[in-house]
């Protein structure tokens, strides 16, 4: 038997009163060589009833006054405990919830260390250890196949250690399991402060890859893109904020005639001088369509072409093109077959465009469309003309951080960190949303029924794309990003796909988003809607823990969620090595102005 340290005198409801005797007031007692904790708050205590031991939590405690009549009115105090049942043990294993309740002279024992861990370790294979309970000091094994999958949600007041966590948690899956997840399992985190580009997580460097993007002057690796991603409508739709009704059913118009000149195995170049003759072979030339034909020829990076179009000028007294050669006395004209045989098409004929990429290839065949749709009367170019410009500011940084193939499977490896520190605040919202629609549909498109392979989604400071509260971005576009990722947590899970969301302000990730998180490490919070939205959110979190939020320590964190039986307090173990841990340390201003030694890591 344990140490008996008191009774029931009292049950009201689930709220039991306990008796507490004198000589259990010590921290920590010792008896039959095991370890045991006095009673105080949020301790664990049982209650025997029967043949089953009820656990109990304690939430609060105090004095009873007795008074002696008999002897002067001598006042005599004593302690009492409120208790809350929580589980049980039943041949000597513990079950969570409420089977029965204790009654009124039932005797209360500790719980000895190794009864405690067991309360937390239920349905675990003890391996995955990530830290110890708080108040305990106690290590506590993880039920790791029920929380990868899931979604999970990392949350926490900047320096309050959730990075950590999230570190600590992947590193200690790859450090388990990493040859078991080749083949089987992706992982694709998004760093948006180049954090993790170094050799954290990852056990064997070999299985990581690494995308430093950047859209600024510093030169950055390329993302590989399906091809498939770029030319859909509704990407590019929302890339160049086209209008509904107008520049919309345009796009539409490239996309189908690519598609179609795929089907019937036409080829761009022939497609190309066939715009050229429609628009030089004219009877009703357009002067403003040279502008266009330029583009063209720049984007096909053809320097006869190019000379060839900037000698060309408009010839008013017959409203045609003409163009002045050098040593010549006559003009080159192109208004019948033979002049445009003679004097451009054997340019045109040495096209190489074998080598243009899909970005070049899209400015051409929008180019290429606009001008047959203003020669057959389709569209009015005012309506077009603000998409162009779009279109041109856009590619320009695709350019830079995307590299479009016909198959980009090969490409990836078990862990995949894209970082957006170089890059502004347009493409650190286009990538995440191009990423997750990729990996989404390919996975969900392949994976069989129930699924032979896993997708994980990683996103750290979550709240850069899935906040409801980002003024500075079109409606529409911030829109189809929620609904993308809203999609992938609603029905995610069947494919075999999961997110894991860190942030620091959880109130502003969108609540469909937050509704359907499973488990949560949740660090110091303060902030008022922050708590009451995990207060919402959260139905396994029990009083005495959400009190402890707004107070708890760095690397502390309440661990809750359908994963767990009950609520762990617990102290995530810190990542001493330098180059494991994320790259977000606190700056030690008294060594950086010179005021102390270096440490020595």
């Amino acid at each position: 038997m344990s140490i008996n340290v008191g009774e029931v005198v009292a049950v009201r409801g689930t709220q039991v009163t306990l008796r507490i005797y004198d000589e259990s007031s010590l921290e920590t007692m010792y008896h039959d060589g095991k370890k045991y904790r006095g009673v105080s708050i949020r301790e664990y205590i049982g209650v025997k009833r029967g043949f089953c031991t009820i656990v109990c939590i304690i939430e609060g405690e105090y004095l009873d006054e007795k008074r002696f009549e008999l002897e002067d009115n001598k006042i005599q105090y004593i302690r009492k405990v409120e208790a809350k049942p929580i589980g049980y043990f039943e041949q000597s294993k513990f079950k969570d919830g409420i089977k029965i309740m204790p009654m009124i002279k039932d005797k209360s024992y500790l719980l000895n260390e190794r009864q405690v861990v067991s309360i937390f370790s239920q349905g675990t294979d003890g391996t995955f250890n990530v830290g110890k309970m708080l108040k305990e000091e106690l290590p506590v094994s993880l039920p790791w196949n029920k929380v990868f999958n899931s979604h999970i949600g990392i949350f926490g007041n900047t320096g309050s250690g959730k990075s950590n966590t999230l570190t600590r948690l992947y590193a200690e899956l790859f450090s388990n399991f990493e040859e078991n997840l080749k083949d089987k399992s992706q992982f694709l985190l998004i760093d948006f402060n180049g954090e993790y580009t170094g050799n954290q997580l990852i056990k064997d460097p070999d299985n990581k890859r690494t995308f430093n993007l950047s859209t600024g002057k510093k030169v950055g690796e390329k993302l590989p893109l399906a091809s498939e991603q770029l030319w859909n409508t509704e990407i590019l739709a929302l890339l160049f904020q086209a209008t509904s009704n107008t520049q919309t059913p345009f796009i539409n118009r490239v996309i189908e005639r690519r598609k179609k000149d795929k089907d019937k195995g036409e080829s761009l170049k022939d497609y190309i001088i066939g715009t050229f003759y429609l628009c030089l072979v004219n009877p009703a030339q357009s002067r403003d369509s040279l502008v266009h034909l330029k583009v063209i020829a720049e984007h096909l990076s053809d320097a006869p072409l190019i000379q060839k179009l900037n000698n060309l000028f408009w010839y008013d007294k017959s409203s045609k093109f003409a163009c002045k050669i050098v040593g010549r006395q006559n003009w080159d004209f192109f208004d019948s077959k033979e002049d445009f045989g003679n004097n451009i098409r054997p340019i045109l004929n040495r096209l190489d465009i074998t080598q243009i990429d899909a970005l070049d290839e899209l400015v051409v065949r929008i180019n290429v469309q606009l001008l047959r749709d203003l020669s057959y009367g389709h569209i009015q170019f005012d309506h077009i003309q603000p998409l162009l410009k779009r279109v041109e500011s856009a590619v320009n940084d695709l350019r830079k951080i995307f590299s479009v193939k016909e198959n980009v499977n090969d490409e990836f490896k078990l862990l995949n960190v894209v970082s957006l520190r170089g890059c502004n605040q347009a493409t650190k919202k286009i990538v995440p949303l191009l990423l997750a629609k990729m990996f989404y549909q390919e996975h969900r498109d392949n994976v069989e029924t129930p699924p032979q392979n896993t997708l994980h989604f990683i996103i750290d400071e979550a709240h850069n794309i899935l906040s409801q509260q980002s003024n500075r971005e079109h409606e529409i576009w911030k829109d189809y990003r929620l609904e993308m990722f809203e999609e992938i947590i609603k029905e995610g899970r069947k494919f075999g796909m999961f997110l894991t969301l860190s942030s620091q302000r959880p109130a502003d990730i969108s609540p469909t988003i937050m509704s359907q998180l499973h488990n949560f490490f949740i660090h110091r919070l303060v902030n008022d809607k922050d708590l009451l939205l995990i207060d919402n959110a959260i139905s396994t979190l029990d009083r005495m823990s959400k009190s402890l939020i707004p107070n708890l320590s760095k690397g502390a964190c309440v661990v809750t969620g359908t994963a767990f039986d009950l609520p762990i307090v617990m102290q995530v173990d810190y990542i001493e090595s330098k180059e494991s841990r994320p790259a977000s340390d606190d700056v030690d201003l008294a060594e950086l102005w010179g005021l102390a030694d270096k440490k020595e890591e």
